[in-house]
């Protein structure tokens, strides 16, 4: 514990640990703190009213209704965390070592950040009947009945939301149109020459997709694009990003990018304000094995992330654990299962292994002839390989590697 945290603490008084977000980061946050041997009070602030709840399914079998819900199996009282739900917190008072909410302020002896990330809003469009996002449970239930009715929806946005999206949409028998302003979908996640293999997705799904197609407007039962078509909607669903939910920590001290919004965290994800630490979606954190600062809106991030916060809480005084993962995500869609590992931003090499028009293949990503990144579609076992192989910081055959016959692992030198 720092030095500022012991002189804080009055000798008879149990230490605390505050995490604000009750997502999947906050919560695996307390659960591995527990883990960790941490004997402190835990205090989980939710602004949601709902029991905690996993996020992936809300674009799947909760949106399709073949699922309530999404619960986390946790039994917070058993563990002796302490469970607020509905309690946004609405500023960090580190003077006073505590969170602002509407019910008052709540002391702590450490904070962790994990308030995930917003998502972002087609300008024009707040408030607007007919216009979705999807993003909480709430959205995914007041969807559900636009995907039963079977209605003629425009989806805003052909990342991997939007796809997972349309996904489910086609399959509930709804007539779906997806307008994309870049020239192609996943444009900010793959490179041109990948994400144009997935184009023609949409079409076999019985989707129409749009690229280079910009909203001018949306109006009651319409969308009307840049250059003046005008689609019919009984629905718009908005999946252009998210940003970090960091607005709240303004004046707080803590260090936010100005170009992304994400805390600035370290290596060891704490934040520059003295105890206290920020992980999932809301953080970017520093890698060593890119060379760069990542942001991670991933799911994986936010289950690994918390490990290394509740370990380097637990530990005190101890020498620190560097967060320095192989990023990785997952997506259903199409009928398809697509899996990516890595970060191929400093990539130098693409090699492709298998036909991109087939069911099944994958790209890798090389730098001086080590694996750094790989995306498999309908080839989990290439991912698992790769993933393994990227950890290692493996050179490969490049020859071999291209055979999509030889198993990934084999073609390391």
């Amino acid at each position: 514990m720092s030095e500022q945290s012991k002189s804080s603490q009055a000798p008879d008084r149990t230490p605390r640990v505050v995490i604000v977000g009750a997502g999947i980061a906050g919560v695996q946050t307390a659960v591995a703190l527990r883990e960790q041997g941490w004997r402190g009070a835990i205090t989980l602030l939710g602004d949601e009213p709902h029991p905690p709840y996993d996020r992936p399914p809300l674009s799947k079998a909760v949106l399709l209704g073949k699922a309530e819900g999404s619960t986390f199996d946790v039994d917070f009282a058993a563990l002796g965390i302490e469970l607020h739900l509905g309690r946004p917190v609405t500023a960090l008072l580190p003077d006073d070592r505590a969170v602002e909410t509407a019910d008052g302020p709540v002391p702590y002896d450490y904070a962790v950040l994990a308030t995930g990330a917003d998502p972002i809003v087609l300008p024009g469009s707040e408030g607007m009947p007919g216009v979705h996002l999807l993003r909480t449970l709430d959205d995914a239930e007041r969807l559900r009945p636009v995907l039963a009715a079977q209605h003629e929806i425009v989806v805003v946005g052909a990342g991997w939301i939007g796809a997972e999206f349309a996904t489910a949409a086609r399959e509930a028998g709804c007539s779906v149109t997806v307008v994309e302003a870049a020239d192609r979908p996943l444009a900010g996640a793959l490179p041109a020459e990948v994400a144009a293999h997935m184009t023609g997705w949409y079409t076999d799904a019985g989707a129409e997709l749009r690229t280079g197609a910009r909203v001018a407007s949306v109006t009651a039962g319409a969308v009307t694009l840049a250059d003046g078509t005008t689609l019919p909607a009984d629905a718009v669903v908005v999946g252009i990003g998210a940003r970090p939910a960091t607005a709240w920590l303004a004046g707080s001290g803590v260090e936010v990018s100005q170009e992304d919004g994400a805390v600035l965290a370290d290596d060891q994800l704490r934040t520059s304000v003295p105890d206290v630490y920020a992980v999932g979606d809301c953080a970017s954190f520093p890698s060593a094995r890119y060379g760069t600062r990542l942001l991670i809106h991933h799911w994986d991030n936010a289950l690994q992330g918390p490990r290394t916060v509740a370990e380097n809480i637990a530990r005190g005084d101890a020498e620190g654990v560097v967060y320095d993962p192989v990023p990785y995500f997952w997506s259903e869609q199409f009928g398809r299962f697509v899996q990516y590992a890595g970060h191929h931003g400093n990539a130098d090499e693409l090699v492709w292994r298998g036909d991109p028009a087939g069911a099944a293949w994958s790209v890798i990503w090389l730098r001086d002839g080590r694996l750094v990144a790989l995306l498999a579609v309908g080839r989990p076992r290439d991912l698992a390989q790769g993933r393994k192989l990227i950890e290692r910081g493996v050179v490969l055959d490049r020859e071999r590697a291209a055979n999509a016959s030889v198993p990934l692992k084999a073609a390391a030198v």
